[in-house]
């Protein structure tokens, strides 16, 4: 009898660790920020839908983060990772090129390993999506991989774009019910941008918008036709976007024009590049567009996170959206009609000369690229690594540059392609802005100089910032002051950003360096339950 009754118990722990591993894609509406009990988990790119970045998770906060320890670390044995873990039910996964690994969340434990087959392992990747029991990864040749979560094993796969035209992938997918959207890059090739939905169970496209807008679309009047550079023109995808599931509407950021850094080749405004687009979820169908550097000539794409909050703005109760964008410039949008409540630029930007009727900045001709050069301020003001938004404070965190630098015009005439300028920069200095959404200024500032490059941002309740700095220090700041209260030399680049999640009454902070996953959390005579 007593054996008879353990097979049952047996079966039952099978399907329970069975079951752990989906996750039902109507939990994704949780966000990370909502009442207590909070969503606890790290279960797409940016935690959640809305971008924020910011965990309602307090028991790391700012009298206790100094006591921070590491609590395991995971070897990639060299993959150097781009990519944003994504944690679930406690499993952990981990992507870098052609390649994904199940880790124990609580020990760093590796459960399984998939190594695309016949393929060099390296290349860029941003991370996985989970809908239920299955993960999707684009791949550096431009294909969509559908995986099982418990086992690693490949499903199916599709070819997206076209690697011979060096089209390539990397973007994490977005999971919006029974949609998987994906999008697209490639950075030297003169490619039309585009977005697509799969269906998760076999890969069938669903509905595909393309940046490029085709005839008798408004936009097309934003392009020339006197030659084909309006169907090759640009506009790439290629990081995650957000979504509203009241509004049903998908925010997402299109990169820069081709040819790059040369605008006589493309008279006009040149949509739907360098824009932040709504799109209805379940049809592909544009609702409103913001375009954030009308006729680009500088490579400032705007493909950075489009961060969604709610709140009352000049007494307005208001559904918002905010994005530091490359070019120097933050933005707060209705996120509704996509109409500018403020532009403002956050670091020096010579290249604007005033904003039109819907807060689109107006460019100054005089600072596009010439063959002897033009200086310009303003670029690289960030960059894709994502910013938080933290409702506590009120402010928006990005880590920025200051720049100064000189465009040139290398390939004159309509007849460019590819990269017809280059842009050398003669300076910059590196901090992390806390920028206060109500007005677009400014209200601390942290120094990251040094060495390395821009990461990613995470917030939390406990009044912490956690990023890295650019001599490649892990650091923890007070959200209110930016005062450093922790910091750590692990020897290595944040090619992305931290995140954090909890288990067991335990919180753990992640940071992917180069080809290590550390996860921090606070020694077990310091874990209290968390806040309310």
């Amino acid at each position: 009898m007593k054996r008879l009754s353990v097979l049952p118990l047996f079966l039952i722990l099978i399907t329970v660790a069975s079951q752990a591993q989906g996750l039902d894609p109507a939990s994704l509406t949780t966000p990370l920020s909502g009442d207590w009990p909070a969503n606890t988990d790290w279960r797409t790119y940016n935690g959640d839908y809305t971008g924020r970045r910011f965990s309602r998770l307090s028991q790391i906060n700012r009298e206790n983060v100094g006591s921070l320890t590491l609590a395991w670390a995971f070897q990639t044995h060299g993959r150097s990772l781009e990519s944003m873990p994504l944690e679930a039910n406690g499993i952990m996964y981990v992507s870098a090129g052609n390649e994904i690994w199940a880790v124990d969340a609580r020990t760093g434990r590796q459960i399984w390993n998939f190594q695309r087959p016949g393929v060099p392992v390296g290349g860029g990747n941003k991370g996985v999506a989970m809908w239920k029991d299955r993960l999707y990864m684009t791949t550096p040749d431009a294909q969509l991989l559908c995986v099982e979560a418990k086992t690693g094993k490949l499903i199916w796969q599709i070819q997206v774009d076209d690697p011979a035209l060096k089209a390539f992938g990397g973007v994490a997918p977005l999971v919006i019910r029974d949609h998987i959207i994906i999008g697209t890059s490639g950075d030297t090739a003169d490619l039309p941008g585009f977005l697509e939905s799969v269906d998760p169970m076999d890969g069938e496209i669903q509905w595909r918008w393309d940046a490029m807008p085709k005839k008798g679309d408004p936009a097309w009047n934003t392009w020339p036709h006197d030659t084909d550079v309006a169907t090759r023109g640009g506009g790439m995808t290629w990081i995650t976007g957000t979504y509203d599931p009241d509004l049903n509407l998908l925010y997402w950021g299109t990169g820069n024009p081709h040819p790059v850094e040369n605008g006589d080749a493309r008279a006009g405004a040149n949509l739907y590049t360098c824009s932040i687009v709504a799109l209805n979820p379940d049809t592909g169908k544009l609702v409103w567009y913001f375009q954030s550097s009308p006729h680009d000539t500088h490579d400032w794409d705007t493909v950075m996170t489009p961060v969604l909050f709610d709140g009352t703005f000049k007494g307005k109760p208001r559904k918002m959206l905010a994005q530091a964008n490359k070019n120097g410039l933050f933005f707060v949008l209705d996120r509704t009609d996509g109409k500018a409540l403020i532009s403002e630029a956050f670091v020096p930007a010579n290249w604007v000369q005033g904003y039109d009727e819907r807060g689109q900045p107006i460019p100054s001709k005089d600072k596009e690229p010439q063959p002897d050069g033009v200086l310009v301020t303003g670029g690289v003001g960030t960059n894709w690594q994502a910013p938080s938004c933290d409702p506590d404070t009120g402010l928006f965190y990005v880590n920025s540059r200051e720049t100064m630098g000189v465009f040139y015009l290398t390939m004159p005439g309509k007849s460019a392609e590819g990269w017809a300028g280059r842009d050398f920069f003669l300076g910059s200095k590196s901090m992390l802005k806390a920028i206060d959404v109500q007005t677009g200024k400014t209200r601390w500032v942290a120094d990251t100089e040094g060495r390395g490059g821009q990461s990613g941002i995470l917030s939390t309740h406990g009044h912490l910032v956690f990023t890295a700095d650019m001599s490649q220090n892990l650091v923890a700041l007070d959200a209110d002051t930016g005062k450093v209260l922790w910091h750590m030399y692990p020897g290595g680049s944040l090619g992305t950003g931290p995140m954090t999640y909890e288990l067991d009454g335990h919180q753990y902070v992640v940071f992917p360096v180069d080809g290590v996953v550390y996860a921090f959390a606070l020694p077990a005579r310091l874990t209290t339950n968390p806040a309310q």
